[in-house]
């Protein structure tokens, strides 16, 4: 899973648009952005924080800038914990052409100090939209965690796995029906990458990759 091969597994697979997503991190998105540039896709940059209730909230991003600063924020909340590399593998920062640029120290699979109103907060201060990830799921899955969708947060937008049911999850919690819903493969393995089974229909004239981003953030943002 490194930059350049998510990119060309993405073209590959027949993607048009994708987001790189690495736990409590952004420093692989520039990378990820210039191979993105080459293989014809347009890459959103973002973050899976783990905030400190254990839930995953899902941060995407307009621009670079906006989330290579949410990445040094994050940082300065992480729990300096060694990661261990031949438990828990080697966390590899990259260039576009999968050289190595050097290697994170800390454990990223840690939750962060950031609880989930000041991490949700935090992404919207850095010019961000975000959600719960994949709240069918009872690990990481904020509904297991709290017990119900955190609905006073404000979120316009609600995530489930590739296995998870948007129906089934509208159907217990009746206010997600007003919310935009993301089914996404979440793919931490090549082979977990999904095909375009599921999709968005965006404004892309005049063309530019930034502009089709705007427009998917404002999607998730309910504009």
């Amino acid at each position: 899973m490194t930059p350049a091969n998510i990119a060309g597994m993405a073209a590959v697979k027949g993607l048009q648009i994708v987001a790189l997503t690495d736990h409590n991190t952004t420093k692989n998105c520039p990378a990820f952005f210039k191979a993105c540039k080459k293989c014809g896709i347009i890459p959103i940059p973002g973050m899976e924080l783990t905030v400190s209730e254990d839930i995953h909230l899902l941060c995407l991003f307009r621009s670079l800038e906006d989330a290579m600063e949410f990445g040094r924020r994050v940082d300065e909340r992480m729990i300096p914990i060694k990661n261990r590399p031949e438990i828990f593998g080697s966390q590899f920062i990259m260039d576009d052409e999968d050289n190595l640029l050097g290697e994170e120290e800390n454990l990223l699979l840690n939750a962060t100090t950031l609880s989930l109103d000041e991490g949700t907060a935090l992404c919207r201060e850095c010019g961000g939209v975000c959600h719960p990830a994949h709240i069918d799921r009872t690990s990481n899955g904020a509904v297991a965690i709290l017990g119900t969708f955190p609905d006073w947060l404000g979120y316009t937008s609600f995530e489930v796995s590739n296995r998870g049911s948007v129906t089934e999850e509208r159907t217990r919690f009746p206010v997600l029906s007003a919310l935009c819903s993301v089914k996404s493969s979440d793919a931490h393995y090549l082979w977990d990458i999904s095909e375009a089974e599921n999709y968005f229909e965006l404004e892309d004239e005049p063309y530019s990759s930034a502009f089709v981003r705007e427009k998917l953030i404002d999607l998730l943002e309910g504009k």
